[in-house]
């Protein structure tokens, strides 16, 4: 071994020293996970899982978005919901099933990039799927790049090297989720290879969690259950792995429905809860919601008519906007939130519709403005208040971000959409009016 190699390896070896002390012996916290992240939403881009009109005033109540999906994913339909969460008040990170979902512009949009290793299915899961992507990254998606940034003759000089660094700087960047799959029926299951035989008792999933912790720096141990709630048995593991980590959060996933089942996962070691189909039912709650008072009242009623039609028609207790909302630990009257979120919905889309069918008089955003007020004193400012929250422009604009977001509700409901890639994943752009 050369001098030169020698003293690179005793360097590298100091830091590592220095970075295991400050998490081990000291306070230092490196972790890029925020650690206090309590109620994490899961996003599923495929274009058939709507968002909520009303998305702002449900996602200021979680900590952050994870966007990625497993069935009819593209980077197109990728990018489409990063943009829409641009308007979101918490941040977005991604955490894509396929390397070729990961585009420039959902670098660029997305907080962090988030790759999944799963560590009690097939070695495919742990290291063949990390293995295609990274030569997708270093062979294609990194040159294509530097080729359009660099000068042809430029990256013909330096573009090898550039390569190389962009791709390791990438992954140094990302954050590492270390999945233990319990649901053998699961689809996660079923693309990791994981069967009954593979499920952990809680002793072996320490054991796993621990090398996921010491030997492959995951940021996130994740126990998933995915789409089925683990109950006791989950707890057990929970509590197992959560006194085995020491750099890495720990998350939960699946089955999570209402507060009493985010509170026994939190309280069992879990770091944070994850939701995802929940938030989902919200949107299509939304357009069957909308479609009945549209029919009750037409596309043009008064506050006070929505007002009165909601009360007699609607149960906010029942719906599943209140059973999100009951997932998040810091709302403490998830009935009444969901209550404000439907009336913003249904003002949103009755100050849209005119303009959407073609009648002539007040500008669409001028008119749901009016109605926001006039059903719910508070909505224009909740509203306004998580747009600009999540308004990347830093203008704080808080009148120009509310008439912007009124015009693409009004978009969603139009046939001549200007911007698809920022309405279409809107749950009212499925909403069937007549024309």
């Amino acid at each position: 071994m050369s001098l030169g190699s020698s003293l690179g390896r005793s360097l590298r070896r100091c830091v590592a020293a220095a970075g295991i002390g400050a998490e081990t012996l000291g306070s230092l916290d490196t972790n890029p996970v925020p650690a206090d992240w309590r109620h994490v939403t899961k996003v599923d881009p495929e274009t058939a899982k709507l968002l909520p009109v009303a998305y702002p005033l449900y996602l200021r109540h979680t900590d952050a978005v994870s966007v990625g999906g497993s069935s009819a994913v593209t980077a197109e339909n990728t990018e489409e919901t990063f943009r829409l969460l641009a308007r979101a008040p918490v941040p977005a990170f991604h955490e894509p099933s396929e390397a070729r979902h990961v585009t420039e512009r959902t670098r660029e949009l997305a907080a962090f990039l988030a790759l999944p290793e799963v560590l009690n299915g097939e070695t495919e899961a742990l290291v063949g799927t990390l293995g295609e992507g990274l030569a997708y990254i270093r062979d294609e998606m990194v040159p294509a790049l530097l080729r359009e940034k660099l000068p042809g003759p430029l990256y013909r000089l330096v573009g090898d090297p550039l390569v190389d660094f962009a791709t390791s700087w990438l992954l140094a960047e990302a954050v590492f989720e270390a999945y233990i799959v319990q649901n053998p029926a699961s689809a996660a299951a079923r693309r990791s290879g994981v069967d009954e035989s593979d499920v952990l008792s809680p002793a072996v999933a320490r054991e796993r969690a621990m090398v996921a912790d010491r030997h492959l720096d995951s940021e996130v141990v994740y126990v998933e259950y995915s789409g089925t709630y683990g109950g006791d048995e989950a707890a057990d593991v929970l509590r197992a792995v959560a006194d085995s980590v020491n750099g890495a959060r720990v998350w939960y996933g699946g089955g999570i429905d209402d507060r009493e089942k985010t509170v026994e996962m939190l309280a069992a070691g879990a770091d944070t809860v994850v939701v995802g189909d929940c938030f989902h039912d919200v949107a299509d709650e939304e357009v069957a919601v909308c479609a009945r008072a549209v029919e009750a009242l037409g596309v043009a009623p008064s506050a006070d008519e929505i007002r009165s039609w909601f009360d007699a028609e609607v149960d906010p207790a029942e719906t599943a906007a209140a059973r999100y909302l009951r997932t998040t630990p810091g709302v403490d009257d998830p009935v009444a939130a969901a209550e404000r979120a439907l009336l913003a919905a249904l003002a949103l889309c009755f100050g849209a519709l005119p303009a959407a069918v073609g009648e002539e008089g007040e500008p669409a955003a001028k008119r749901a403005d009016r109605l926001l007020s006039a059903v719910d004193p508070g909505a224009v400012t909740r509203l306004a208040a998580a747009l600009t929250d999540g308004d990347g422009d830093g203008s704080g604009n808080a009148d120009a971000a509310l008439g912007d977001y009124c015009g693409r509700v009004a978009a969603a409901l139009s046939d001549t959409d200007p911007e698809p890639q920022r309405v279409r994943h809107l749950s009212l752009s499925k909403l069937s009016v007549s024309r």
